[in-house]
């Protein structure tokens, strides 16, 4: 029984620490965690905050329709389509293609995912941030955003943000819970946006995109 509890101990606080900490922070440089994003004032004093970062080998306007049509029976999220479908968020692969018709996102419209809340938009910055705002949606309260911010003129920083507020202990129990799964649902999502840009880059310009993502 004592080498069951140490070792259930161990590995509790190599997640709690190490791990846990690694995951908020993925691909995350110091400039990145650092930054202001456009939606940090929405959330003040979260219980959660996690940044995650992927660079690509695109400019932002090679990035930015992949975030405008995300959605439910509109482009998919990019991330292990099998699990979105499975658990009803949507109902097609990914799209591959830039889809014209989801291109004028706005501020006040809601981007639809299947059996979840849709997801209210309060950001919308062209080529540099979207906001989705989903406070007073249950009993806690998420803001999450995208920024893309320029290396040079071939190189951009795509990055996630997202910030969580717990009304109860249930409530930060649960996200505490589902962490894994949100940090590899969101860097699959962005692996996934880096290979789409980059392979629209490289179809625009006509020269080899960046290797492709694992």
């Amino acid at each position: 029984m004592v080498p069951t509890l140490f070792a259930i101990l161990t590995l509790a606080v190599l997640y709690w620490f190490p791990i846990r900490r690694w995951m908020s922070r993925w691909g995350a440089a110091p400039t990145d965690l650092s930054r202001s994003m456009a939606g940090d004032s929405l959330l003040a004093d979260p219980t959660y905050s996690g940044t995650m970062a992927v660079s690509v080998d695109a400019p932002p306007e090679d990035i930015w329709p992949w975030l405008m049509q995300i959605g439910y029976q509109r482009g998919g999220l990019y991330s292990y389509d099998w699990l979105d479908r499975l658990f009803g968020y949507l109902d097609r692969p990914s799209a591959t293609r830039i889809l014209p018709e989801f291109q004028d996102l706005a501020v006040g419209d809601e981007i639809p995912l299947g059996r979840g809340p849709s997801w209210p938009v309060a950001v919308v910055e062209p080529r540099r941030a979207l906001v989705l705002d989903m406070r007073n949606m249950g009993g806690f309260d998420w803001v999450w955003q995208f920024g893309l911010y320029m290396v040079d003129e071939k190189r951009t920083r795509l990055v996630s943000r997202s910030r969580v507020r717990t009304q109860s202990v249930w409530e930060r129990l649960f996200t505490y819970a589902i962490e894994p799964a949100g940090f590899l649902m969101t860097r699959r999502m962005l692996l996934g946006v880096k290979e789409r840009a980059e392979a629209l880059r490289a179809g625009r310009t006509g020269t080899r995109g960046g290797r492709r993502a694992a």
